[in-house]
């Protein structure tokens, strides 16, 4: 009989420690997501409303509580979440997408459905960080070269590399050595038909010359750009080297031609490189249509920095202070002679003439 008092009087006692545990521990998390900033005073009022609840009610009927209460919470920080970022200057389509900050799980790693694959110099990695912009567009950082260099890594480990991504955002990688590559266009066909293809496209001579800096920079002592060029190390031959790479990759049309056997022109955007430095919001916007997103880049996001003759921009995701690109970009050309200009624009014109024709657009260069 003593026995069974003593239990009698335990299984009150248990139970009182048990409710002060479960209400420590609403208060805990509670603190815990007022701290990380993932909550807002309402969530505070429902901690405490769940504390007194806990010393009037059953464990049972507690749990119920607890639980609605929770969800109602979570859904209303959502949406206020949404309507705040609405708010801001942007979309609807960015609010709703702020709503799906509690959904973060659901993120899973996708093979690309959009890739920067040119060209080198053109303007490539500005156009990236531009993109990066997006609440919709998840881009790898770094060049993942698997259709030109690790494509015998196989399609498992070309999508481990990529940042993982709800439903209804972009994926999207730049490597843009693809677009000079033999093999680059049937091996992305392979992974997808319905991928969609940007070329960031300049000048072939102005890119040769940009070309041309970035080796100098990198390997000091080589030769000069005219000896490169010519084939005889003169220009009076009037002998372009076109096997030269910075030549080379200027020759747009001969490239396209193997894009074209495997993709139609109208899953190829073209983005015009000088139209990038001098109205990056409106070929950001042509961007932003071919991917099927909204405009939400727009001018208000950049500015034109004098020093370095680029649009940098005003406050990039995650920062208060401008950005620009690295001190690689915009950097000064090396000096070339006008007489080798004039000599290279008269060889390119007719490769951009016939470039003009395949893209049905003018570049006018």
């Amino acid at each position: 009989m003593a026995g069974s008092h003593h239990l009698q009087q335990d299984v009150p006692r248990f139970l009182h420690k048990l409710l002060f545990m479960f209400s420590l521990a609403v208060v805990c998390a509670s603190l815990y997501f007022i701290l990380s900033g993932c909550c807002d005073s309402s969530l505070v009022d429902t901690a405490k409303h769940l504390k007194q609840t806990s010393q009037l009610l059953p464990l049972t009927e507690l749990f119920q509580i607890n639980n609605a209460s929770f969800e109602k919470t979570a859904t209303d920080v959502g949406v206020r979440s949404a309507s705040l970022v609405g708010s801001a200057g942007t979309t609807g389509a960015v609010g709703a997408q702020s709503g799906n900050i509690g959904k973060d799980w659901t993120a899973t790693r996708r093979l690309p459905q959009a890739i920067i694959i040119g060209v080198k110099k053109g303007g490539t990695r500005a156009l990236l960080e531009f993109l990066r912009l997006h609440p919709d567009i998840r881009a790898l950082g770094s060049e993942p070269h698997f259709f030109d260099r690790h494509y015998s890594r196989g399609l498992n480990w070309y999508r481990n590399l990529m940042p993982k991504a709800l439903e209804g955002q972009v994926v999207l990688e730049k490597t843009p050595r693809y677009f000079v590559t033999a093999d680059s266009p049937s091996r992305i066909h392979a992974m997808s038909q319905e991928v969609k293809l940007i070329v960031v496209v300049r000048d072939p001579v102005t890119r040769a010359i940009s070309d041309y800096t970035q080796i100098v920079s990198k390997t000091p002592g080589v030769p000069s750009f005219e000896t490169l060029t010519f084939r005889n190390g003169t220009e009076e031959a009037l002998k372009v080297d076109s096997l030269w790479s910075p030549i080379w990759i200027g020759l747009y049309a001969l490239h396209l031609e193997r894009w074209l056997a495997h993709f139609p022109l109208e899953q190829i955007h073209f983005v015009h490189g000088e139209r990038l430095v001098s109205d990056p919001a409106g070929e950001l916007g042509r961007v932003q249509d071919f991917l099927g997103l909204q405009r939400i880049i727009t001018d208000k996001h950049f500015y034109f920095n004098k020093t370095k003759g680029f649009p940098c921009l005003k406050k990039p995701e995650g920062s208060s202070k401008p950005h620009c690109l690295g001190r690689t970009k915009g950097r000064p050309h090396a000096d070339i002679h006008p007489q080798v200009i004039l000599r290279l624009r008269q060889f390119y014109q007719p490769h951009n003439l016939r470039f003009y024709q395949m893209t049905g657009q003018n570049f006018g260069w």
